[in-house]
């Protein structure tokens, strides 16, 4: 009787530290994506993807307490490789010199999350939308949680300037990208 009690008294401190400090949930990248929109000509939007990424993230009674991802540059896809490959090359993203796109949070309040965005080796602090998606066990045991982080950047902050005038006047590629990332994590 003692030794339930001893047993259960342990694994509850031991539980309720795990809640106190959070989980941790690795990025699972087959029901995740990290996803961008820009202007084209003015008139229409490009939609493109990454899809080399990493991340993970502690979550605590369903509120970030960190998260931190990776992109991988050439990975980038907007459905037409000659297009893909200039995104690539040094007048854009230079996946070259520099392979990764880095976002580490550094505060989560209410529905805003900001973070430090490091990107084609120049780092701001970015504020992004986020939309809770909750908490679930999966059919295999294991818990799972997600969410959507979305918001716009101005490319040309970060050094990203190459573009051409039109004739008829506005130029081939807007200054404002829109991000829109989905997360669904597994608990480590």
């Amino acid at each position: 009787m003692k030794n339930r009690f001893i047993t259960a008294m342990v694994s509850g401190l031991l539980l309720g530290s795990v809640s106190l400090f959070g989980a941790p949930y690795s990025v699972d990248t087959s029901h995740s994506s990290v996803g961008f929109k820009v202007k084209h000509m003015m008139i229409s939007t490009v939609s493109g993807n990454f899809s080399g990424f990493s991340g993970s993230y502690d979550l605590q009674k369903g509120v970030l307490k960190s998260l931190s991802g990776t992109v991988k540059t050439n990975t980038i896809n907007t459905g037409i490789t000659k297009r893909d490959d200039h995104l690539r090359s040094a007048d854009f993203f230079d996946a070259a010199q520099y392979p990764e796109i880095a976002f580490t949070m550094v505060s989560h309040k209410g529905k805003k999350v900001t973070g430090d965005l490091s990107m084609h080796g120049v780092t701001k602090k970015v504020t992004l939308d986020i939309d809770m998606g909750g908490e679930v066990m999966d059919p295999m045991g294991n818990k799972r949680s997600g969410f959507v982080l979305s918001g716009s950047v101005n490319r040309k902050d970060f050094g990203l300037n190459w573009n051409k005038a039109m004739e008829a006047g506005g130029v081939v590629v807007g200054e404002e990208v829109k991000m829109i990332i989905e997360v669904e994590g597994i608990e480590d």
